[in-house]
């Protein structure tokens, strides 16, 4: 009664009146059924239903956070669900075109490695091209360089081509703290390199050492052969130096500078097609299905970030060492983008 004199209904009606307004609204006999849909019907459509109906999709895919960060598949870049769904889209015929949307500081070089060979795979059937967000840098440039077209932001943060080794040493405090000592008995002496209760030894040091030179010159061979670069002209501007987009651009790491919508636009002109629909992965939860799927683990979380404030986030990734990888393609520090 509150709202049609306040203006803020037409009019007032029980659900028989809505029925037969619905029925006169969409051409019907008043004695006609009327098939409807609820909220929960609703729910369970299908996303991603092509609008266009030429056929022609472009998938935008969503590649945000770390790579192989966490153990949780929900959470950052997590190379083997990546690699899963690229493989999709390469197989899916009705795809012409993939932009691959980058926001990502880099992370496992073996996650970034293996997620380079599925864009090469995928470059092979269709055009992809690179949309760069905030950051695409060290594993997150690592996946982009093999793409068919690099589109970056002016202020983007990319390159930081180099990779690092990550091996905890919690000799000081299991020791000297709480006063636990380790005696260890092996058939190698490399058995139980990487163990966190002592220092890596000369020979540990020096095998480690190799290991990431290696993996330095197979990242600088890839992003060489991907941006179509002699190995001399990418080691000019590698040794893990971050450049912004617009640099970037006249040192030829990215194509062009612009946002999505510009690399979809790219992406539509190498595909050869004028009309199409926009599909995105991977899907996402709703709000409301992201709040129903909160578990003990968040309202823990939560209580400890309210509680510890900035110092939770480095008690969560010191929690996230031993299952990163030791050998990382990233940027060696934290970066927040407000």
């Amino acid at each position: 009664m509150f709202f049609k004199p306040n203006g803020l209904a037409d009019t007032l009606l029980y659900k028989d009146g809505v029925l037969d307004y619905l029925k006169e609204m969409s051409g019907r006999e008043a004695d006609e059924s009327l098939r409807t849909l609820s909220l929960a019907d609703m729910k369970n459509v299908k996303r991603n239903v092509p609008l266009d109906k030429s056929g022609n999709i472009i998938a935008v895919y969503y590649a945000f956070g770390g790579i192989d960060d966490s153990t949780s598949a929900e959470e950052g870049i997590n190379s083997e669900k990546v690699i899963k769904d690229l493989r999709q889209l390469r197989e899916d015929e009705t795809i012409k075109a993939v932009v691959l949307r980058v926001n990502s500081p880099g992370g496992s070089a073996y996650g970034s490695e293996q997620i380079w060979r599925e864009v090469v795979l995928l470059k092979e059937k269709k055009p992809i091209i690179v949309s760069m967000g905030d950051y695409a840098a060290s594993g997150g440039y690592y996946i982009s360089f093999a793409a068919d077209y690099i589109v970056a932001d002016p202020t983007t943060l990319t390159g930081s081509i180099g990779i690092f080794g990550m091996f905890p040493n919690l000799e000081n405090l299991l020791t000297d703290k709480l006063g636990l000592h380790f005696d260890m008995v092996k058939t190698n002496p490399f058995a139980d390199m990487g163990d966190m209760t002592r220092p890596f030894n000369n020979d540990e040091k020096a095998m480690m050492q190799q290991y990431i030179n290696n993996g330095y010159k197979l990242f600088v061979k890839r992003c060489a052969d991907g941006r179509g670069m002699s190995v001399e002209a990418i080691e000019k501007v590698a040794e893990g130096r971050v450049w912004t987009g617009a640099t970037a651009k006249e040192l030829g790491l990215v194509d062009e500078l612009g946002g999505l919508d510009k690399a979809l636009e790219i992406a539509a002109q190498k595909a050869e097609v004028d009309a199409y629909s926009i599909i995105r992965y991977p899907n996402q939860d709703s709000f409301f299905s992201s709040l129903l799927n909160e578990g003990k683990d968040d309202y823990i979380n939560g209580k400890m970030l309210e509680v510890l404030g900035e110092s939770y986030n480095y008690i969560k990734f010191i929690e996230n060492l031993k299952d990163q990888d030791r050998i990382q393609a990233r940027m060696p520090f934290d970066l927040r983008i407000q």
